[in-house]
């Protein structure tokens, strides 16, 4: 240790131990990246992925409250030895950037650190040749988004759950106008009518094409979309066989999100408690920095939260074909096989009509 403080020591112990859960969440990403890569996975693999997710969420979960170890220091008490940190930070943490980049955090969402670009503060060249691979490689969000694009029931000569879906939203729209106008009071009626046509602004955003590619061009959309597509008749259809793990595996992704978001509040928080406005030992602007970073930017799956606001009432989520539903049960390579066998009977497509 650098000095006699002795909560220097706990310092040190506890970002060690960051550092070593940090090693194994590495670890864990790149073998989910590894299960999802060519261009088509093996679903024999979903419960392997879900289980080392699993295990990523759980660690976050621990580094989340690991934070409150450090907070039983003062801040006279981190006075002792802040002096001789200097000129190390936090940001300096290779494996924190690499897991970001791997994850699919991109340059574009990053807030820029005393204005300069993030890998400026890592100076060895092996440091520096780990974080250009990191982000020539596709991440979890391009590997996800490839994978959401194949989802079946996308095929518009099929199923085509894309019209099928809009037609059920004009349906509720117009319903819900409907409803609307039937109140005899008029202040009653107007704001109904007020909050169904702000409803159709908000679809309009992930109907209109055009609107979706200038937010995915500002950085406030990750995910291409076809691969929106893809993830919503997920979450509509999240009971049948087919979905229920593809459901779990986008609530994990989001749970990683939520917990890094936690984390790197938490850390605002410790960090505003023990020094207020004083700059980082780094050189950055310390608190004000960090708070930047607490934001939807930093979300890399932030289109999977926003979801939400495109479900609709069960009672308008466009009803299966027997052929989906078929595809949808966990019989679907049996059907699928009989199907594309020549000389069978294309009774698919007659249930299809």
């Amino acid at each position: 240790m650098a000095s006699d403080a002795h909560d220097e020591h706990l310092f040190i112990i506890t970002h060690q131990a960051y550092e070593l859960w940090f090693k194994q969440i590495i670890l864990e990403i790149d073998s989910v990246r590894s299960m999802f890569g060519g261009a088509n996975m093996d679903e024999a693999m979903m419960l392997r992925i879900l289980s080392r997710l699993n295990r990523v969420v759980c660690i976050w979960r621990l580094l989340v409250d690991q934070v409150m170890v450090l907070e039983t220091m003062t801040p006279l008490d981190f006075l002792d030895f802040r002096s001789h940190l200097s000129p190390a930070s936090g940001f300096q943490s290779l494996q924190f950037r690499l897991i970001e980049n791997k994850l699919g955090l991109r340059e574009v969402n990053r807030v820029t650190y005393n204005k300069e670009h993030y890998q400026t503060v890592f100076r060895d060249e092996g440091s520096c040749n780990l974080l250009k691979q990191s982000e020539s490689e596709d991440s979890l969000l391009d590997l996800i988004e490839k994978w959401l694009e194949r989802t079946p029931g996308l095929e518009p000569t099929q199923f085509n759950f894309w019209n099928k879906y809009r037609a059920s939203v004009n349906q509720m729209l117009l319903d819900e106008e409907q409803e609307a106008e039937d109140f005899s009071d008029e202040d009653t009626k107007k704001i109904v009518l007020g909050d169904v046509s702000r409803q159709r602004e908000v679809f309009d955003n992930i109907f209109n094409l055009q609107k979706h590619d200038n937010l995915v061009v500002r950085g406030d959309r990750k995910l291409s979309h076809k691969a929106l597509q893809g993830a919503l008749m997920i979450f509509l259809y999240r009971d049948e066989p087919r979905f229920n793990q593809p459901h779990q595996l986008l609530t994990l992704l989001m749970d990683i999100d939520s917990l890094m978001t936690k984390w790197r509040y938490n850390h605002v928080v410790m960090v505003q408690r023990m020094l207020g406005n004083k700059p980082g030992t780094g050189g950055s602007s310390g608190y004000q920095y960090l708070r930047s970073t607490v934001s939807d930017r930093y979300k890399v799956f932030l289109d999977l939260f926003n979801l939400s606001s495109y479900l609709i009432p069960r009672k308008y989520i466009p009803s299966l074909t027997p052929v989906m539903k078929r595809r949808l049960s966990i019989m679907e390579d049996v059907v699928i096989q009989y199907a594309e066998t020549p000389g069978n009977p294309s009774f698919l497509e007659h249930e299809e009509e």
